[in-house]
């Protein structure tokens, strides 16, 4: 339930007004906009007498919440999240570009590319340090070695670092390590790790997970917001679908959907959503088109060679030349290119 207090409401009354809601068994949540104040109601509100609270007079109107998550629904916050990371702001107006290889191969390796990619505007430096990877014997990451080539490359290029946590026992090192924690596809609907994350106030990029509904991944933000962890970024990055041409499908009208649905930030990885390197240029214009606050894109200096996902990869001068375009279709959207 959401009741949506009248413009210019005395703090006082206000609240006296969420001192008698609690009293009904709910939790109460302040969101406060530029014009008017939204309170949620969390919890059973089956009970709660709608007219009654209508009655109130600094009260101006009283709306029950369809969608199962509620901390992350438009409702309980009108005003879009805007997520801040060392200085640079994702969200409502504000894209960023976070990029660099799938995974950390070797010092010499993270570092060339942070430079190049920081050179032609990257916000963030990707790199994974560990993989969820289908096969057992495919190449699983450096672990902490690449986390701490990760931190070099920051150290160089001045570039926040982005990386993917697998288990619940690493948040503490990555909450002290990484800038933007990623919670990869696999790992969306791993509620203890949500949960664990949810206790800090780290940063969250949490992908959509392989096949899941929109429902089901704003649940899983749910569970991070509901531990008190408001710095969620949302992540579409293509589903599992009929079509075996591309690698997944990239559902951009879900960007549109999330928009409506969620006040949280929400990005498009293109390499991951097609599998190919050559459709990333359009997706990418095509996501920030769509209403996109960010793009996540894999760059490696030699994808023929990379130890994963070389084939959706582009180069540093691929990405030079999609920069150049992006900036000027953000113009054109009235968008800012954090970095």
């Amino acid at each position: 339930m959401v009741v949506v207090l009248k413009p210019n409401t005395p703090v006082e009354k206000r609240n006296t007004l969420i001192a008698e809601l609690e009293s009904m068994g709910v939790k109460v949540q302040v969101s406060e906009g530029t014009e008017t104040t939204v309170l949620g109601l969390i919890g059973d509100t089956s009970h709660i007498n709608q007219d009654r609270i209508l009655s109130n007079e600094i009260v101006a109107n009283v709306l029950r919440v369809q969608e199962p998550f509620k901390k992350a629904n438009r409702m309980f916050k009108p005003e879009s999240t805007v997520v801040e990371v060392n200085g640079r702001k994702i969200g409502e107006g504000y894209f960023c570009v976070i990029t660099g290889p799938c995974s950390v191969e070797s010092e010499e390796q993270i570092l060339t590319i942070a430079e190049e990619v920081k050179k032609n505007g990257a916000t963030f430096l990707r790199g994974g340090a560990y993989k969820p990877r289908t096969s057992p014997y495919s190449f699983q990451g450096l672990g902490l070695e690449g986390l701490e080539y990760l931190k070099h490359a920051r150290e160089k290029t001045g570039l926040p670092i982005v990386s993917e946590i697998m288990s619940p026992d690493m948040v503490e090192k990555f909450v002290e390590d990484v800038d933007i924690i990623q919670v990869g596809a696999r790992n969306m609907q791993n509620f203890v790790l949500l949960k664990e994350l949810g206790k800090t106030r780290k940063p969250i990029l949490l992908k959509r997970g392989l096949a899941a509904t929109i429902e089901e991944w704003l649940m899983s933000a749910e569970y991070i917001l509901n531990e008190g962890n408001p710095n969620v970024i949302l992540c579409e990055r293509g589903i599992r679908t009929f079509e075996t041409y591309t690698r997944n499908t990239l559902d951009l009208s879900a960007v549109v959907a999330v928009k409506k649905l969620s006040h949280l930030p929400v990005i498009v990885d293109p390499s991951h959503g097609t599998g190919k390197a050559w459709m990333v240029e359009a997706m990418s214009k095509a996501a920030a088109v769509a209403g996109a606050d960010g793009l996540i894109i894999e760059v490696h200096n030699n994808p023929k060679k990379a130890l994963c996902d070389g084939q959706q990869s582009i180069t540093p001068n691929e990405f030079s030349r999609l920069m150049e375009k992006l900036r000027k279709l953000l113009e054109i959207e009235g968008k800012k290119l954090e970095g």
